[in-house]
């Protein structure tokens, strides 16, 4: 299993799997089975709805929790100290753990506690320091929302996780983040599966005898992406799990490097458009 070490020295797998618009019923079968396949990082957030599922799916699972990389996000109503700090209580009984491996806020969002997420961040490395996150970070934020951590003094983030996928590249982003040594997370690494009718894909898949979404699954972990795809389908993910076994050359990955659309293939809103609670 290909993994990446963190900034803080974390090791997470590269390859986990997603339970965005997983309900909390479909969660404890589908995570259970993704962990019987293999798959050792499981992501999600309280924005899901979803955290009760997944703890109970880990826990079907049988899977010793220390093998297990976790991950979960604050959601944007909970900027306030008070109640960042509740709702990452809450998080970890719904999960049935004492940690988690990574705690990502979800969204720099600036309707909530005036746009404060500095100290929001800040609270956040608490629950590093009292042991009950392995690591913290980001997630959808610009390099100019990380400058302001930095700025205050925070320690760097582990993790950015953002859209990211052939149609939608966010090069800028990821430039900052490998430039300020914090891992790039691609959420929807599929594009929500609009890449993978793309002829480009589809004859790198014909040529390596593999679906479309190994094939996209294995360009992001050959850039060094963290990849997070999701499904309901044990056939699905397994095959999105043999991915890691794909090595694509170097004229594929660069045919897919150029299927980028900048700011046209954007799935999700701009973080400093987002103001609503219904994206990734």
């Amino acid at each position: 299993m290909k993994e990446l070490t963190l900034n803080n020295g974390t090791k997470m797998p590269a390859l986990g799997f997603g339970t965005y618009k997983i309900s909390d019923a479909e969660g404890v079968g589908a995570v259970q089975t993704a962990l019987e396949i293999g798959y050792r990082h499981i992501d999600t957030a309280q924005m899901y709805h979803n955290e009760a599922g997944v703890g109970s799916g880990i826990a079907a699972a049988g899977v010793a929790r220390g093998e297990i990389f976790l991950t979960t996000k604050l959601d944007n109503p909970y900027h306030l100290p008070e109640d960042a700090r509740r709702e990452f209580a809450a998080s970890l009984e719904k999960l049935g753990t004492d940690y988690v491996d990574l705690f990502l806020m979800h969204w720099p969002v600036p309707m909530y506690y005036d746009g404060d997420f500095v100290t929001t961040y800040q609270v956040m490395e608490e629950f590093v320091a009292d042991g009950r996150a392995r690591a913290v970070g980001v997630s959808n934020f610009e390099g100019y929302h990380i400058d302001k951590l930095l700025d205050a003094g925070c320690s760097v983030p582990a993790v950015n996780q953002v859209e990211l996928h052939p149609y939608f590249q966010n090069r800028e982003v990821v430039a900052y983040c490998q430039a300020h040594g914090i891992a790039v997370e691609a959420w929807s690494p599929l594009g929500r599966a609009t890449v993978l009718t793309d002829p480009t894909i589809l004859q790198i898949a014909e040529r390596y005898a593999a679906t479309a979404a190994q094939v996209v699954l294995a360009w992001q972990l050959a850039k060094g992406y963290i990849a997070i795809p999701k499904s309901v389908n044990p056939q699905r993910q397994q095959e999105n799990f043999a991915a890691q076994q794909l090595e694509l050359d170097a004229a594929a990955l660069a045919a897919i490097d150029d299927l980028d659309r900048g700011e046209a293939g954007r799935i999700g809103k701009h973080p400093d458009e987002f103001d609503r609670m219904t994206t990734n």
